[in-house]
């Protein structure tokens, strides 16, 4: 297999796309859980212009697959702090994936209620429970267990093939460089004047995985209540989370709208995720003195 060129470790597209059949499922026979047969089968639908191409082609394989096969696909996945776990016998990815949502570090009792929960799920469906956990805590992770235990098999073997996908897109983008395509913006419209909020600063954070919040950059809004550019485009476009911090009170001020002392509204936090730093995140913001909504748009 030929040199990764980069020095992150990360295949180029172009490089990947250069791969002869055997080399690229050596790349990516991992990224569906011990079924290297997706990648293989993608193979044949190169050449990929963006990793969300690459990742759509892989489904595809999937959602093109027999039933038996892609049954066989959410077998081969492992318990959520399951036997193996306990064993030390994850592959690498869920390994990484587990210990990013504390699964690794779990008290007695959290590991009581893990396995009485997966017992529960496998009687039911006759496979494991499978949820894309790498930007998750337990408390979500359990409460989606309650939830989908819920579920007819057909809409469970659904749910679980898309959490399967949303696995998969994580580890490719762990291996393949995204196209610098994406960026972040945002619009501030001020309900109360029905008008741009022209003069509103606003700082953007990203939210280390400690859950520190590092600055990224200062903003304010120009006279269409949109920045100039957009906040974060290309390479500094990153999966994880974000935060805005809109200075509303300062744009109340400044435009001589009457609000109480202190402001009811002041600063707004708007903390978001970015998953594809290959697309367009269009996060605005709706404000009134009293109220305040927002949106994925684009």
């Amino acid at each position: 297999m030929p040199d990764k060129p980069r020095h992150d470790d990360r295949l180029t597209l172009e490089s990947l796309n250069s791969l002869d059949r055997d080399d690229f499922i050596a790349c990516l026979g991992d990224v569906y859980e011990h079924s290297p047969w997706v990648a293989g089968a993608a193979f044949e639908r190169k050449p990929f212009a963006s990793v969300t191409a690459l990742h759509a082609a892989m489904q595809a394989v999937v959602a093109e697959a027999p039933v038996d096969a892609r049954l066989d696909l959410l077998r081969a996945h492992p318990d959520l702090a399951g036997k193996a776990a306990v064993a030390g016998e994850l592959t690498a990815d869920s390994s990484v994936e587990q210990a990013s949502a504390g699964l690794d570090r779990l008290t007695a009792e959290e590991m009581a209620r893990f396995q009485m929960l997966n017992g529960a799920y496998r009687t039911r469906y006759g496979f494991p429970f499978i949820m894309a956990v790498r930007h998750a805590d337990k408390a979500r992770i359990l409460a989606a267990y309650e939830g989908r235990l819920g579920h007819e098999p057909a809409t469970e073997i659904a749910a679980a093939l898309a959490e399967v996908g949303k696995i998969a897109w994580m580890r490719l983008l762990a291996k393949i460089v995204p196209v610098p395509s994406g960026r972040l913006t945002t619009h501030v419209l001020c309900t109360a004047t029905g008008r741009p909020a022209a003069g509103l600063p606003i700082d953007l954070f990203r939210i280390d995985a400690d859950g520190v919040r590092r600055l990224l950059g200062h903003f304010v809004t120009n006279a269409d209540g949109r920045l100039d550019a957009p906040a974060l485009a290309g390479n500094e476009l990153e999966p994880g989370v974000y935060e805005w911090l809109f200075e509303a009170g300062v744009y109340f001020a400044r435009a001589g709208q009457a609000t109480d002392a202190p402001p009811f509204l002041d600063r707004i936090p708007l903390r978001f995720a970015i998953a594809n730093p290959e697309a367009h995140y269009h996060v605005p913001l709706l404000l009134s003195p009293w109220a305040y909504s927002t949106y994925r748009g684009s």
